[in-house]
């Protein structure tokens, strides 16, 4: 089994309160990525409260962003029409929730004879915080499953964020396509 994951495709990481050129330009990417992929696929949503600035990510982050119940949090229409399970909220740039339930899917699939997953594939923003955190949590919770990042559907904070992070990740053994 392949599994999919598309990170965080909220309407503030888009063109909201930290949105980019960038991102609005992988939408239809991100559309075709998840309507042609063969297996499951999990969405994440960065999830925050009213009292995000008062949080240790706020006062380094000062921007109000993806506040729970608001349109910046929402994920992109067109992208959310495709979500055929409940997103998984996460209020740190890593969901280990996201590696418990990957974690848990594998050992079921191996308990019923099945190989397992075979890879996870991670689309997305933003590319320097909250994929590559998630790219590197699953491959250090799952290290023999392929884990995988489609660079033509994710986009970082900005272009060099971006390719630093493509770099970084292709070290500690994450496939760059």
């Amino acid at each position: 089994m392949n599994v999919l994951i598309v990170v965080d495709m909220q309407n503030d990481f888009i063109d909201g309160a930290l949105g980019t050129d960038e991102a609005v330009a992988i939408i239809p990417d991100v559309v075709e990525k998840i309507r042609g992929f063969d297996g499951c696929v999990f969405f994440t949503r960065d999830t925050h409260g009213e009292e995000y600035l008062e949080t240790q990510e706020g006062r380094k982050l000062p921007v109000k962003h993806c506040i729970k119940g608001t349109w910046g949090w929402e994920i992109r229409p067109e992208i959310d029409a495709l979500r055929e399970c409940e997103a998984v909220d996460k209020g740190t740039f890593g969901s280990i929730e996201l590696g418990r339930i990957l974690i848990h899917k594998d050992e079921e699939l191996k308990k019923s004879g099945e190989s397992g997953i075979e890879s996870v594939t991670l689309i997305g923003v933003c590319t320097d915080i909250c994929v590559i955190s998630n790219a590197l949590y699953l491959k250090m919770v799952l290290p023999e499953i392929r884990i995988i990042v489609d660079s033509e559907c994710c986009a970082g904070t900005s272009v060099n964020a971006h390719k630093n992070a493509l770099e970084a990740m292709k070290i500690c053994q994450v496939e760059i396509v």
